[in-house]
Parts: structure tokens; sequence; C-alpha cells
């Protein structure tokens, strides 16, 4: 186990450095002068001129990178042009947020998605089948944000139970955290639900017809059993595979999510960043949100070895 996970991390540094190449290059495949953008269309030459030395961008394009890279490993994504401030704290301050959403989602999205799945397997053909197919379908059909209005204008303006937008940290109490991201989090999780529920129910289809399968029903073990216990278990290495990549879902989502009920996280930095045309912070974030998907990747592939010790790298 340790010698996959050595290897498994040292596999990841290249494609981490290959990320950091992409991101960095952002600031300058951009249209027009960086310089220019960052000091805006009135800047004089000379107010462009030092924003140009200071972004270094009077030095060769692969030692600006090789510099930027190396400050990146010591845990310095620079200052933000706007701010003025370390883009890392900038990061730390809106990451509670951001992460709260994601983990609330995927939590459930999981619980919810899961026992649909089943139950569509389960009953495949039948009333419950055609129900979560088409729930499935809808949830891939409309974009979240529209899906987010609804909500809102449903359980916050209408029914008033929950707050139409903003975000309690959790040191406010435990319920003001949970209001502030049951809509957030509900939104967000209906595309992951019906990706996941059709993942396990096509997964189990295809288990239930195994001959292992046959011979529990033959030696009397129950409904429950087969399904949770012998079908979703060997079922569980394309479950977790979709659940790990449907990371990539959240972190885009997040984005659109936060917008919609101003949520002060890392997709509304982001946001804010590309309108002001701060670089600095779009690339710590990005960077940041690469650098997690990489190491969810990681999680993933341990899990495959628990799930399925026949697994190996």
């Amino acid at each position: 186990m340790l010698g996959l996970v050595v290897r498994r991390v040292l596999a990841a540094v290249p494609v981490l450095v290959l990320v950091g190449l992409i991101i960095f290059s952002i600031l300058y495949v951009a249209p027009g002068d960086p310089a220019v953008v960052i000091a805006g269309d009135r800047a004089s030459a000379e107010e462009i001129a030092q924003v140009r030395e200071a972004l270094g961008l009077n030095k060769p394009f692969l030692l600006r990178f090789v510099e930027w890279f190396w400050r990146v490993m010591q845990g310095d994504l620079g200052l933000s042009v706007f701010h003025g401030t370390p883009v890392s704290e900038l990061i730390l301050d809106r990451v509670g947020p951001t992460v709260s959403v994601m983990l609330m989602t995927m939590l459930f999205s999981v619980v919810i998605a899961v026992p649909m799945g089943v139950l569509a397997a389960w009953r495949a053909g039948g009333l419950t089948d055609k129900l979560v197919v088409g729930l499935a379908v809808i949830g891939f059909s409309v974009p979240v944000f529209v899906f987010g209005y609804i909500l809102a204008f449903i359980f916050a303006r209408e029914l008033q139970w929950l707050p139409v937008q903003g975000y309690k940290p959790l040191s406010e109490g435990l319920w003001p955290w949970l209001r502030s991201l049951i809509l957030p989090s509900v939104t967000l999780s209906t595309l992951y639900v019906a990706l996941i529920a059709r993942i396990t129910r096509a997964t189990l289809l295809d288990v239930l017809e195994q001959d292992y399968i046959r011979t529990a029903r033959a030696k009397g073990a129950g409904q429950f059993t087969i399904l949770f216990v012998h079908a979703l278990k060997n079922a569980g290495v394309p479950i977790i595979t979709v659940i790990g990549l449907g990371v990539a879902l959240l972190i885009g989502g997040a984005v659109v999510t936060e917008s919609v009920f101003a949520i002060p996280g890392l997709g509304r930095l982001t946001l804010d960043a590309i309108a002001m045309r701060d670089y600095p912070i779009i690339q710590g974030v990005v960077l940041v949100f690469s650098f997690s998907y990489v190491i969810v990747n990681l999680i993933v592939d341990l899990l495959y070895i628990l799930i399925d010790p026949r697994i190996r790298y």
C-alpha cells in the first residue's frame, strides 16, 4: 500500500508541472498585452512599464515560469493585482464556504443517488425504474442555475424556509451553517445525483445477472443482503470512479452555484477575478482546484484496492 501511494504521488508530479505550465500560460495567451490589460486602458506608458516590471514580463518566458513554479512550491501564489494581498490569503479566506458546499453536495448526492440506482436496478423495467431514469434525464437536461433559481423562488421567497443568499460559517452554529448550505448543495447535486444513479443502475443490472448472485438467492439470502452486500460491493469500482470524476463537475458547478446564492467561496472569487482581470488570483485558484483533483484521483485509486483486493497497479 505504501509503495502504491509513493508511486502515485511521484506520477502526479509531472501532471502538476504540466498543469502549472498551462495555468501560467493563461496570462500570456490572453488577447492583448497583459501589462496593458492589468494597468487599464487609461494607464500611461510609465504605469504600463511598472506593471510589466512587477510581473517580470521583460524576462524570458521559461525563466518566468521556473521562478513562478518555484514560488508556488513554497506556498507563494503571488500578490493580487487589485487587492494587493497575497493570493494564498485570499484563497484561505474563501476555501471554507466552497469546501462546505462541495462536501455537503457529495454527501447528499451519494446518500440519495446510490439507493435510487439500487432500487432502479432491482425493479428494472418497472415504475420505480422508469421514475429514476426520468429524474436522471431531467437532472442531466436542466442547467444547474435554473434549478437554483427555482428552488430559491419556492423555498426561500415563497415558503421562506431557507435564506435566499449568503453563507454562515460553522462557528455561528450548526443549524445556521446547514440552512445556508441546503439550497446551494441541493442545486449543485442535481447533476451529480443523476450521474451516480445512472451508473449505479447500469452497473448493478450487470452484476445481478452474475452466477454468484443466483447462488446467493438459491441459498436463501435476503433481497437486502443480495443488493447491498453482494451486488453493491462488487459494483463499487465503477461507482467510486464516477464519484471521483464528479468532483470536476462540482468544481465547475460551484462557480455558478456560488454566484446564484452569493456564497463568498472560491467560485465567486474566480468570477470576480475574471471580471477584474486579476490573473494571479485566477492562476492560484485554478492551481488549487487542479491539485485537489489530483489528490481525489489518488484517493479513488486507493479505494479501488480496499473494495477489490485483486486490483494492483
